[in-house]
């Protein structure tokens, strides 16, 4: 079945300078009648290389009890890693369309990857976005077959920077359960340990004649524990706070990390998954690179029980990983 790309609607829609219906968002989400002009929301910026872990861990469970997003900069990932991360997924996505679709996604193949939608859009409404989508870690979860095979060092970039990554993401969940008063490992232990799962995603938001009227991504949190994303420097995440939509501003080679829906579930609250959505360029692509923390298929996720008792009674069900996905993409009440 032949698919039709926002790559390829993209160059039609240049020459016309129109975009077609399906594209267009309601008023109420419309990015020219919805975004708060002229400010540009600085979300906290946290320094990982200070040895102060006490500070470190007020900083983060403030960020993430507040905004669900913070950034980090000095994480140790080298710059170098992250700039091999940009340039293979850009060379992928510069590819002629017939090389992309031989890692397209399949009915079999689940969310594993070369796309375009994802998830059930209301009123048949369409992202201004294709992606690609495979696991990075743990080597048991990886397929390579939802790898590009070209560019060439597409595998050892991915896996370089994923060795890194792993680094950045233990320190995360450690300052985070210290945060909320647990010991350092319950967090990720809570998330699914060692089996936790790295997956990711390459977005690509080709130029839009129409930036005005579109979105790249529409308003959601993220399903994942944590969310751990690389953006080029083409402006475009926005998050939603007091009311209003508001850029996120661009930071070079720092990590833009979201609370995701399982942390909040998991601290019962006190951590809060961030509602946000990305806007479209008119001129210029924009790229970004998460990568999703998320909890096995059959890992169960609920509150810590540490962090239930009758002042604080639980306010989620726990239910497996797989169940709760299946409830949000098909927009089912959990």
């Amino acid at each position: 079945m032949e698919v039709d790309r926002v790559q390829a609607i993209a160059s039609l829609s240049k020459q016309i300078d129109t975009i077609p219906l399906e594209f267009i968002r309601s008023e109420n989400e419309q990015p020219a009648i919805t975004t708060l002009h002229g400010v540009v929301l600085e979300v906290p910026v946290i320094d990982l290389s200070d040895s102060d872990e006490e500070k470190l861990v007020e900083l983060i469970a403030g960020a993430s009890k507040k905004w669900g997003i913070f950034q980090v900069v000095n994480h140790g990932i080298p710059d170098e890693a992250i700039s091999k991360l940009i340039e293979v997924g850009k060379e992928f996505f510069e590819l002629p369309k017939e090389e992309k679709e031989i890692i397209a996604k399949t009915p079999e193949s689940g969310i594993e990857g070369y796309g375009t939608s994802l998830q059930k859009e209301i009123d048949g409404k369409k992202g201004w976005v294709d992606h690609l989508f495979h696991r990075i870690w743990p080597p048991s979860a990886i397929n390579y077959k939802y790898w590009p095979k070209n560019p060439p060092s597409y595998r050892k970039a991915n896996e370089e920077y994923a060795e890194k990554l792993r680094d950045v993401s233990d320190k995360l969940f450690k300052y985070l359960s210290i945060g909320v008063g647990l010991e350092g490992h319950e967090m990720k232990a809570a998330s699914g340990g060692d089996d936790l799962i790295y997956m990711m995603k390459i977005n690509y938001y080709p130029p839009c004649p129409r930036p005005d009227l579109a979105l790249g991504v529409v308003a959601h949190t993220d399903m994942s524990s944590l969310t751990i994303l690389v953006p080029n420097e083409v402006q475009g995440l926005q998050v939603f706070r007091d009311g209003y939509w508001y850029d996120v501003k661009y930071i070079p080679n720092a990590l833009i990390i979201h609370i995701g829906d399982q942390i909040e579930i998991l601290s019962n609250g006190k951590y809060k998954a961030v509602l946000h959505r990305t806007t479209v360029n008119k001129e210029k692509t924009r790229m970004s690179w998460p990568v999703f923390l998320e909890p096995p298929p059959e890992h169960e996720v609920g509150p810590i029980s540490k962090l239930v008792n009758e002042e604080n009674p639980s306010k989620y069900k726990s239910k497996k990983f797989k169940d709760y996905v299946y409830c949000k993409l098909n927009k089912l009440p959990q």
